[in-house]
């Protein structure tokens, strides 16, 4: 008889692989291993970081829409680096803020790659799976997006390819390592396609403009490489692009509008420095085009898409041939600029920065080192921020009504970016002993408001008596091409209109030495080199005249003080060894000094010791009492305490929290007592000389034979 047996036969996992040496480690890239049924995987290591990178899409365009609807995922998982996540729930949870970042650094360099008229849902998903502190993950992930994209059947005219930047001691470094990055002035990636650079994000310590040049074109040339061993990957492994359906607006329907609002009529419906004119004459024209089409539902469903790209149409054909400016600019030409302090009462510090219709309110606060913001990523070089710049972007700064949700990616990214500007000419801690918040508010909103915004922080910081390095302010240039490399005009400070309808938004912060932050997002398939050093010549000229005409006119240094309703701070260095004393057990001993005193202390493993509060005589007492915990008694010192405890041999007397001495009854007085209570009661405050050591080793003390007493 047979015995039924269940069984399976091996799975043959065929793939391929790729590798290629990049920067002295190797780029390793499995296609066809893992995640087989997304449009498109590269499962992708650089050294030993190893990261799965997906691209998907949907069948059908997302209904209802006018733009494309691309989300960019990177998730950290906290196995990566050998750690559990913290808190109860003991699982990843929100992206973090780090997360968003770099997500919207995938996003900027991919989205101008895909079909302007597709509206399919497409996701690029990147989960780190463990990082080696040889290669950042971030870099990685914008290669694997990339790849991913570029094998599956999405659309997409790449691919593209990333490379980071660093420089120690004016030496450019290509993709550093964790550990040099610590060390790094310069922390710039750039993103190219095969001929262009399309994107640009840096952070930098004052780095001159042609210093910067130079790394982006390095990058760039990295970049090209990495492009050949990426087309070697599409053509063996590549699946053809799918087909989808078009959202473009018909041309009969352009046509149709023109007729009924022919181009001068446009061009003077747009051309006014006024914003809220401008959406006043486009409305009317767009209810007089709703009465002219109302028979015709499908031109109706689309009438607002076609309705802004007849704008953008007009605007651009003004400015690139005729280099007219909605407001009437030259290109040059910066708007009204106007910077204030001191405009909010009580708080560290206060300022508002305006540029034309763009207005943006900072608030700076001034805490102890101990309210620094704790990280919990993958970094392990970078566990807390002392420095923390948030921008806030509410419905009514651009006459808009709907509820505050809280900050989204592009809040967060704002916010990010002012913050690295600043970075570089904040004091150090051992200079500034602070946790530092800065707010931005927008107040106003018409394009560049985080160039705005570092120009406000920079003038809070100084308000508020934080002695930054010098002034930081930052500018924003656009650009409207035309049929050929050739054929393009680059705009200093773009409104919101020609960010709109332009091809770039070039932000760069800086100092009159140099670059502090790029951040440069495109709509076009990449810039030329001459844009790029006309771009960044621009905004260092649009940057100087900010800073030498507007904020250091109006504070030209940092107050020499915090504002009376700071907090201020009192250092001293303690030897290590004795932090426990401070400490006490259990932290007894700490905990008492803030009770009695009402200041916060920090004390790192240093010994370098914070004693923040605002009453100056209470820190006083508090920096009085760990002076005197951390000193060893020596004879003929002179101490004064408060008697805790009453024996019949003698009293003893507190000099700190935690550090006691013991008076014998027979060196209370000069006369002879019977008792300790004929002369002390618990609470007396005492002065005492120290004896030194009795004949049991123990050290004495006496209230009679205190000198002058």
């Amino acid at each position: 008889m047979s015995e039924n047996k269940t069984f399976s036969t091996p799975l043959k996992n065929e793939y391929k692989t790729y590798s290629m040496e990049l920067a002295g480690r190797t780029l390793k890239v499995d296609i066809g291993r893992v995640g087989k049924q997304a449009n498109g995987c590269a499962f992708i290591s650089y050294a030993d970081t190893t990261l799965l990178c997906t691209a998907t899409a949907s069948d059908k365009p997302r209904e209802g829409i006018d733009f494309f609807p691309l989300s960019v995922e990177y998730e950290e998982k906290m196995y990566a680096v050998g750690k559990i996540p913290g808190g109860f729930n003991k699982r990843e949870g929100k992206a973090s803020e780090h997360s968003v970042l770099t997500s919207r650094v995938i996003d900027r360099p991919m989205r101008p790659l895909f079909p302007k008229d597709y509206r399919n849902d497409v996701t690029l998903s990147n989960m780190v799976m463990a990082v080696d502190n040889q290669a950042n993950p971030e870099v990685v992930a914008m290669l694997g997006s990339a790849l991913a994209t570029a094998i599956s059947d999405i659309p997409f005219d790449g691919p593209i390819a990333g490379t980071q930047i660093g420089m120690i001691n004016g030496e450019l470094i290509v993709n550093p390592t964790l550990e040099q990055n610590k060390d790094s002035d310069l922390k710039l990636t750039v993103a190219s396609t095969r001929d262009k650079v399309i994107m640009i994000e840096a952070g930098a310590n004052e780095v001159p403009e042609d210093k910067m040049i130079e790394a982006i074109y390095l990058a760039h040339e990295v970049n090209g490489e990495i492009i050949k061993f990426f087309d070697k990957i599409v053509a063996e492994c590549g699946k053809e692009k799918h087909s989808y359906e078009s959202c473009a607006i018909p041309e009969e329907l352009f046509a149709a509008i023109k007729e009924i609002v022919p181009p001068a009529e446009m061009e003077e419906a747009v051309f006014t420095d006024e914003k809220q004119v401008r959406e006043e004459n486009i409305a009317k024209i767009t209810e007089k085009l709703e009465e002219a089409f109302a028979e015709n539902e499908e031109w109706l469903a689309i009438l607002g898409e076609a309705v802004y790209q007849y704008q953008k149409k007009t605007v651009r054909k003004m400015i690139l041939k005729d280099h007219k400016r909605p407001d009437g600019r030259e290109v040059r030409q910066i708007r009204p600029l106007a910077a204030e302090i001191d405009i909010i009462p009580r708080v560290h510090g206060s300022a508002m920065f305006t540029r034309g219709q763009t207005q943006i309110c900072n608030v700076a606060t001034l805490a102890p080192l101990s309210e620094a913001q704790r990280l919990d990523g993958l970094d392990e070089f970078e566990t807390e921020k002392r420095y923390m710049h948030h921008y806030n972007f509410p419905a009514y700064s651009v006459g808009e009504t709907k509820p505050s949700r809280g900050p989204g990616r592009r809040e967060i990214g704002h916010g990010a970016l002012a913050e690295r500007a600043l970075i570089p000419v904040l004091p150090s801690t051992e200079e500034f002993p602070y946790a530092i918040r800065t707010v931005s508010e927008t107040f106003e909103s018409n394009g560049s408001t985080s160039q705005a915004s570092a120009c406000a922080s920079s003038l809070s910081l100084m308000a508020a008596g934080v002695p930054i390095k010098k002034h930081v302010a930052g500018i924003s240039c656009g650009l409207v091409t035309g049929d050929t490399d050739d054929d393009y005009l680059v705009l200093t400070d773009i409104q919101g209109l020609e960010d709109f309808f332009g091809d770039m938004d070039f932000k760069v912060a800086g100092t009159h030495d140099g670059i502090t932050a790029i951040q440069m997002d495109i709509k076009i398939h990449g810039l030329t080199k001459d844009i790029v050093c006309e771009a960044i010549s621009r905004c260092k000229e649009a940057r100087e005249y900010i800073l030498t005409e507007v904020m250091e006119k109006c504070i030209p240094q940092p107050r020499p003080t915090v504002n009376e309703y700071a907090p201020k701070i009192i250092q001293t260095q303690i030897d290590p060894e004795k932090i426990g004393e401070v400490v006490g057990q259990r932290g007894k001993t700490i905990n008492t000094i803030i009770e009695r005193t009402g200041v916060k202390i920090d004390i790192n493993d240093d010994g370098f010791v914070s004693i923040c509060g605002t009453d100056q005589a209470m820190m006083d007492k508090a920096l009085g009492y760990i002076t005197t915990i951390v000193t060893d008694f020596e004879r003929g010192q002179i101490l004064t305490g408060t008697v805790v405890s009453i024996k019949e041999f003698g009293a003893f007397i507190e000099f700190a929290p935690g550090k006691e001495g013991m008076v014998h009854i027979s060196n209370i007085a000069k006369e002879r007592i019977k008792r300790v209570e004929d002369v002390l009661t618990l609470g007396d405050v005492v002065t005492v000389v120290c004896l030194g050591k009795d004949k049991m080793g123990r050290i004495s003390f006496s209230i009679k034979d205190v000198p002058n007493a």
